[in-house]
């Protein structure tokens, strides 16, 4: 009997999960469409079309080289980065990009798919023009997996702009670079010899995908998926623990912009949506506490409240009222801090300029960049 779509996709999500977190995390948040108008695979960048029946056919390993080569065209942009650049060339360079990591993963390479262990570690658009002057490969249709648009038998987008689609992936790959270091990775990516991805990534792990790794610590456990996302495409780690309550608190005392506090609730956000398990509660602060104000992904942030002094405690106080998981308190760190340490785990977020951390007389600092 031949095994039903999503019981291939997700057979596939929990093989790569015993190979690589990082990878098992990309292909978490990859949308798999039937369709039988593609040849084997492709991606037009927002989603993976996959044709059931080749798939259905094809030897595990195999079928999971081909779907995480798709994710990766998809996580990487290699769609929207081709610009006015000559088509099949650019898929044959991108196509040697991802090959590369996919045989790093331990996968064999999709069918008819090339490998140049030379360009497969520059960037895509340094390999397109190491290709110059070669043939294109004129009728070769199964090469060409990068599509301007989705196949005509695919079931409508939903509301995902194409902008939209590639701040998710970028947020993907912190995530999976977070999970990664959770579980034992050293939380860069597994592939730091490829150019590709350190063009996308900074050179260390930066403030947002650490507060990924601080809200997000459930993911490690690939133990099944939440059957409520199936329909949208998702399959979200179905989580044994209870929800996760966040204590965000943002001092207001004048010390911290406009512009750290909403990047730091939009990124919180962001989390939000990723891991419905995370519940998040805001506070503003000075020397009193403003709030509650419950925190959704989408909703507009706030207008901040307050404006005297810095008092932390008023926010440590409200611990035992809200009974949160864990408090991330968004300051310069000069103020009043609680003479005992709570039980929660904290996370002091602090922009340039702030306290340095031996100041900090518990929890974990973050710094914002410039």
């Amino acid at each position: 009997m031949t095994p039903d779509f999503p019981h291939l996709i997700s057979g596939s999500r929990l093989r790569l999960r015993g190979k690589s977190a990082f990878f098992a995390t990309l292909l978490l948040h990859a949308e798999f469409v039937p369709s039988r108008e593609v040849l084997t695979a492709s991606t037009d960048g927002e989603r993976v079309y996959v044709n059931p029946e080749v798939a259905a056919s094809l030897p595990p390993d195999v079928l999971d080289g081909l779907l995480l080569h798709e994710v990766l065209h998809a996580a990487l942009s290699h769609v929207e980065r081709r610009g006015p650049r000559e088509k099949k060339r650019w898929n044959r360079a991108a196509d040697l990009i991802v090959n590369g990591m996919v045989d790093a993963a331990g996968l064999p390479v999709p069918p008819q798919s090339g490998r140049d262990e030379h360009l497969e570690k520059l960037s895509v658009e340094e390999v397109y023009t190491a290709l110059e002057g070669q043939a294109d490969g004129e009728g070769d249709e199964a090469g060409e997996d990068l599509l301007d648009g989705p196949p005509s038998d695919a079931p409508p987008k939903g509301s995902k702009s194409g902008q939209n689609a590639a701040r998710q992936w970028q947020q993907a790959l912190a995530q999976a670079r977070s999970v990664d270091a959770m579980s034992g990775g050293k939380g860069d990516d597994p592939l730091g010899a490829h150019r590709e991805l350190a063009r996308l990534s900074p050179a260390r792990l930066d403030w947002r995908a650490q507060l990924w790794r601080f809200l997000a610590r459930t993911p490690v456990d690939f133990g099944g998926f939440d059957r409520r996302f199936v329909g949208r495409g998702l399959y979200l780690e179905a989580l044994d623990d209870e929800s996760l309550t966040a204590l965000v608190a943002v001092d207001t005392s004048g010390s911290v912009d406009d512009q750290a506090v909403r990047a730091l609730v939009g990124e919180v956000q962001g989390v939000l949506g990723a891991y419905p398990h995370v519940k998040a509660i805001l506070y503003y602060a000075d020397t009193e506490a403003y709030g509650p104000f419950e925190l959704r992904p989408g909703d507009a942030v706030p207008d901040p409240q307050g404006g005297g002094g810095t008092d932390f405690r008023p926010i440590f106080n409200l611990a035992d009222s809200h009974e949160p998981d864990v408090l991330i308190y968004l300051t310069d760190g000069y103020g009043d801090f609680p003479e005992k340490a709570p039980g929660m785990p904290t996370l002091w977020v602090v922009p340039p300029g702030g306290l340095e951390d031996e100041g900090f007389p518990f929890g974990d600092v973050l710094r914002l960049e410039e």
